[in-house]
């Protein structure tokens, strides 16, 4: 069974234009947008990042380097993926530099890999986390933003480009978290990805998805993630991440969490060419979205997040290009618009292909259970 809608259209053929994969391609061109995935070899060049025990001469940025690169070298196999990398080599963007390019080439995703320290202790502490951007009274995680954030102190006119931000004032770290509010949800999902893959394919200890103050997060207008691999100040954790089987396993997990996330967030967009179609205007029937099965999830409700913003918004069409069924949910000082609301999966999903064709190109599915955000990916799961 099939859902029609009228549209204008350029006409090709005498009868019925279809789009889908029975169209054959020598008739019409079809564009797919790529999933852009930046990768971010944390520090590099003069910043050597954390020497662990030193007993290795190598340091936090070398092993950073080699899991990124063969991360990006397994992720380009998947198709319809586009993998860049910050740095290839040992060289040193700024913080600034790497948020700039990341942006300008309109990433999905940015992941930033890294290894933890333990400073000052005899080296105790072990495991895997991975941060998003948001605010954090834990001491631990303060440290670590400020650890990262202190490499701006490399630079000659820092105060200028990172406009007076100091990684040691708390009233600076505040000023970041509004900036990824909007992708903060995504955020999180891909960090329970990478955090689930650590724990079950890399058997390290899970020490969570974690919320602090990084600049580069954000700075990156797209779902980021920061990830420490583990303490280089744990020896046993050190060899293993300086180890040829340490650095496969690593990356076999980051590559796992990250295909799944690509596989439900992936913008696989379909457009026609204008040297394929012919130039007779008719108005006819298009079959464009096939109604599958329902997939209905009891107590659930889905809806597709539009955007999210400081101003409160009548949900009106008008607002909204045209979409109706628009919902808005305050959170803080945040107000977050939703279009859409059903327990079918499958209903929710055209939805967002609707929502992504009226220009919500990073628009995604969220749930609710009871009136309360859970989850996507436990609910799916």
């Amino acid at each position: 069974m099939y859902r029609y809608f009228s549209i204008v259209i350029l006409f090709l053929f005498s009868t019925h234009l279809t789009f889908g994969n029975e169209m054959p391609s020598s008739e019409i061109t079809k564009k797919r947008k790529e999933f852009v995935v930046m990768i971010d070899p944390g520090h590099g060049g003069s910043d050597t990042g954390t020497p662990g025990t030193k007993r290795y001469k190598t340091t936090e940025k070398d092993i950073a380097l080699d899991v990124s690169l063969a991360l990006g070298k397994k992720l380009e196999k998947l198709p319809n993926v586009k993998v860049l990398y910050t740095r290839t080599k040992d060289t040193y963007p700024t913080l600034n530099q790497r948020a700039v390019m990341t942006n300008k080439q309109k990433a999905d995703l940015f992941i930033s890999i890294h290894c933890n320290a333990q400073p000052g202790k005899k080296g105790t502490a072990y495991g895997s986390e991975t941060f998003v951007l948001g605010l954090s009274n834990n001491k631990t995680n303060l440290e670590v933003a400020k650890r990262e954030n202190s490499v701006i102190f490399l630079e000659d006119n820092y105060e200028e480009v990172y406009e007076g931000f100091d990684p040691n004032s708390p009233e600076s770290l505040i000023s970041l978290i509004i900036l990824q509010e909007e992708y903060l949800d995504q955020s999180i999902e891909i960090a329970s990805y990478i955090q689930k893959e650590f724990k079950v394919t890399a058997k390290r200890k899970d020490r969570g998805v974690k919320q602090a103050g990084f600049w580069v997060l954000s700075k990156t207008y797209m779902p980021s993630v920061l990830v420490e691999l583990g303490f280089l100040t744990h020896k046993k954790e050190e060899d293993f991440l300086n180890s040829k089987r340490g650095k496969k396993i690593m990356t076999e997990s980051l590559y796992n969490a990250v295909k799944k996330y690509i596989d439900l967030h992936s913008k696989s967009i379909t457009t026609i060419t204008d040297n394929d179609i012919d130039t007779d205007n008719l108005e006819i029937e298009v079959d464009n979205t096939e109604t599958k099965t329902p997939k209905i999830y009891k107590d659930i409700t889905f809806k597709v997040q539009l955007s999210a913003s400081s101003k409160k918004i009548a949900t009106k069409p008008y607002n909204f290009k045209g979409l109706d069924q628009i919902s808005r949910e305050k959170s803080g000082k945040i107000f977050r618009y939703f279009y859409g609301e059903t327990s079918d999966y499958e209903e929710i999903k055209r939805l967002q292909v609707i929502a992504k064709r009226k220009g919500y190109t990073d628009c995604y599915v969220v749930a609710f259970k009871n009136g309360k955000k859970v989850p996507l990916s436990e609910v799916l799961n």
